[in-house]
């Protein structure tokens, strides 16, 4: 039986999202226009030539209708396409839960852009059950600025720092070694249990080490806390069939755990690729293994950090080999992404983008499988690889 292999590059966008305009920042900017791989391109010389060879330059040709500059609009072998997400959203829960058949059939809740951010009940209720002195914070921020105006705060006074974004998230972030790594992922399940009924969809614990300003740095020891999807996903399907579910980086917390029976936690792409190599090795016919590539959202889109989002997709190109020459005959390779974060872009949001889809397979013939009109036709794609039924939603592009 052929084992699959999805690779998220987390944020990978192409740009072209026709309902881009809509999705705004709150300070009278839209997404229109955001193209995360064009803009880092105009940018950047860059040199992807293994994704090139597998689509890359002619997904982004039929997203945006022009070819990124140092790319080619001439693949050399397996399927590529563009995926268009029909969840209203451009969050993490929503692109993955849709890459895994299910699109998001509800509305995400969202913190208003005010200081604080936070409604005062769920502040005081946050304080009294999980044991408080406070909180710090209490807006809109991005996570490493945070941590630099109050990190020095929060250590003298024990008191967390609370703070969200455009996306649908509360996020926690305290010292490992002051406040306790494990104390910091009680008070996210607390938290949790107060926003979940907002639907809220993650409480993300981001812990730091660092004495002051000057030396906070995150840690690899982010954990989230996420809403389950509201029906079985692909992960689900494929366990329920009696196959091995590898979940690598943070995807097992992005499906709440279900449906993984391989949780692998690591920090950094490269990390991250070394992890997967070796779940490929462990993994059995008909095996299913879910990689997020968290570092070009995380470490550069975020930060609007064009020279290292380049930097990181030359790394994780230069290494596709690598992973290509440990395919089997039948095994399936999936590169795609769950949103945009065009680190060109105003702010420090993702945006609304479409995202690429390549495919390759010792097997599987060269071609386009155009552009389709949900996520869900990916994982469907990769079901119908597995040999497992089809779900609820999307159609099979394979």
């Amino acid at each position: 039986m052929p084992r699959a292999i999805v690779c998220i590059l987390d944020s990978f966008g192409i740009g072209g999202a026709p309902d881009a305009a809509d999705y705004s920042d709150g300070h009278g900017h839209n997404d229109l226009g955001s193209d995360t791989l064009g803009h880092i391109a105009e940018h950047y010389d860059l040199k992807l030539p293994n994704m090139d060879a597998l689509g890359l330059g002619a997904a982004a040709k039929l997203s945006r209708g022009r070819v990124p500059r140092g790319l080619t609009d001439q693949p050399k072998g397996g399927r590529w396409g563009v995926g268009r997400e029909v969840s209203k959203g451009k969050d993490t829960p929503s692109g993955h839960w849709e890459i895994a058949g299910v699109p998001v059939p509800f509305a995400w809740g969202y913190f208003p852009q005010t200081i604080p951010s936070f409604p005062a009940e769920l502040t005081e209720a946050l304080i009294r059950t999980a044991n408080l002195p406070g909180i710090l914070g209490n807006k809109h921020a991005s996570g490493v600025p945070v941590i630099q105006e109050y990190g020095e705060e929060s250590i003298r006074t024990g008191k967390p720092i609370c703070y969200t974004s455009i996306d649908s998230v509360f996020q926690i972030a305290a010292s490992e070694e002051h406040f306790g790594l494990q104390r910091l992922y009680e008070v996210c399940e607390e938290a949790f249990k107060l926003t979940a009924p907002m639907m809220i969809g993650r409480v993300i614990a981001r812990p730091f080490a660092g004495e002051t300003r000057d030396t906070f740095k995150r840690t690899g020891n982010r954990r989230d806390f996420a809403i389950s999807p509201p029906e079985p996903t692909l992960l689900d399907r494929a366990k329920a069939a009696g196959r091995q579910v590898f979940a690598i980086g943070k995807i097992s917390d992005i499906y709440a755990g279900s449906g993984v029976t391989h949780k692998i936690k690591a920090s950094g792409n490269m990390v991250l690729f070394d992890r997967t190599l070796e779940a490929l090795e462990m993994a059995r016919d008909g095996d299913y293994v879910m990689t997020n590539f968290v570092d070009f959202d995380q470490e550069f889109g975020h930060r609007r950090d064009i020279p290292g989002y380049a930097g990181a997709l030359e790394a994780f190109d230069a290494r596709l080999p690598e992973l290509i020459a440990r395919l089997r005959p039948d095994d399936l390779l999936v590169l795609t992404a769950d949103h945009g974060n065009d680190p060109s872009w105003v702010g420090t949001d993702h945006t609304r983008e479409q995202v690429p889809i390549l495919c390759f397979s010792p097997s599987l013939s060269a071609g386009t499988v155009g552009l389709r009109t949900t996520f869900a036709d990916i994982g469907e794609s990769v079901a119908h690889w597995l040999g497992l039924a089809p779900g609820r939603h999307g159609r099979s592009f394979l």
